[in-house]
């Protein structure tokens, strides 16, 4: 009986962890960066979409930027360096240089964005766009929203946006806010819940937080990025306090670096 009594005892925590962790929820995660990229793979490439589509990522967050002849690319950086080895920015270099480029990693070139469009409606897989254009290009934006209409992608599109962009795309892409962002709006004419989402890193997600999103219809996703615990001696350590302490507050969306992916496993 003792060592039934102790058996039992060391089965508690694991029960209890599975509990907190789990939720029983569906976790939805959205792939940092244009997919499931590492070692392996180019950020915002051909092959990262490809193995995010394999591992059933349902959204993808790609980075949108314009070339100096304004065509939409896909490029996290504000020039080639880091995966393609050339200096110059995307904003001095046009489609016809960038799309030769090729990529020291897995010899992916430089997406357009379009192209990214066109994988995901036939993917079946939602994006999330981070708006890295600087200033507010009317034409520009509206052949965006063109493009997100024609892939059928508009309805359930993410945009991390930007302050000079801000008015242009409210009610047309839902945007990213913080709280204090989201309590000033509320005060403004024609607010609408469904026209944004709560989007912090969990150091800056309280549970109170969630819990007010929850109240006023507004949705929640933590951000679990490598760049966020690039000072830590212990980054899946912390990475995975954050999770269980996201999940315990009761969110269930994280845009996540694909490396953390196990983590909500």
């Amino acid at each position: 009986m003792k060592q039934l009594f102790s058996l039992i005892l060391a089965f508690v925590p694991a029960m209890l962890v599975g509990n907190v962790y789990g939720q029983g929820k569906t976790v939805n995660l959205i792939a940092h960066r244009g997919g499931v990229v590492d070692s392996t793979f180019t950020e915002n490439g051909l092959p990262a979409l490809r193995e995010a589509a394999r591992q059933g990522y349902k959204m993808v967050e790609t980075d949108m930027r314009v070339t100096t002849d304004g065509v939409l690319i896909v490029n996290h950086d504000a020039d080639f360096m880091r995966f393609y080895g050339d200096p110059r920015k995307v904003t001095e270099t046009s489609w016809a240089q960038a799309r030769k480029l090729t990529s020291k990693v897995d010899a992916n070139h430089p997406m357009l964005l379009e192209d990214v469009f066109r994988f995901c409606a036939k993917n079946n897989m939602a994006v999330m766009l981070d708006n890295k254009i600087a200033g507010l290009d009317s034409a520009l934006f509206y052949s965006l929203i063109e493009m997100l209409d024609k892939y059928h992608l508009k309805e359930t599109a993410l945009m991390i946006g930007t302050d000079e962009s801000t008015a242009f795309f409210t009610g047309k892409v839902r945007l990213s806010c913080s709280r204090k962002q989201l309590e000033e709006n509320m005060w403004k004419s024609g607010y609408r819940a469904e026209n944004y989402y709560l989007f912090e890193r969990p150091a800056g997600l309280t549970r109170e937080d969630v819990a007010w999103a929850r109240e006023n219809k507004i949705r929640v996703i933590a951000a679990i990025n490598k760049f966020h615990y690039r000072k830590s001696a212990n980054m899946m350590g912390d990475a995975q306090k954050d999770c269980e302490r996201m999940l315990e507050y009761g969110v269930t969306e994280f845009q996540i670096d694909s490396e953390f992916r196990k983590l909500l496993k």
